[in-house]
């Protein structure tokens, strides 16, 4: 799985530790999920969809091999 949260984060000029705060985690999860070293529950990707007013297919992208 890949994911678009930098992308989405940055086009609207939002730090990690922000965007952390606004969905209830960590910088260090937010950092791990742009990484792509984390996934974020569904639940979590349904708050940082929310928070860029996107669906969370807009955000995270599922590959062949997921």
């Amino acid at each position: 799985m890949t994911n678009e949260v930098h992308k989405f984060r940055k086009s609207i000029k939002l730090t990690q530790e922000e965007l952390a705060k606004k969905v209830g985690v960590t910088r260090q999860t937010i950092i791990s999920i742009e990484q792509g070293k984390y996934i974020a529950s569904l639940p979590l990707a349904l708050k940082i969809a929310a928070v860029f007013n996107v669906s969370v297919e807009d955000i995270f992208i599922l590959g062949e091999d997921d």
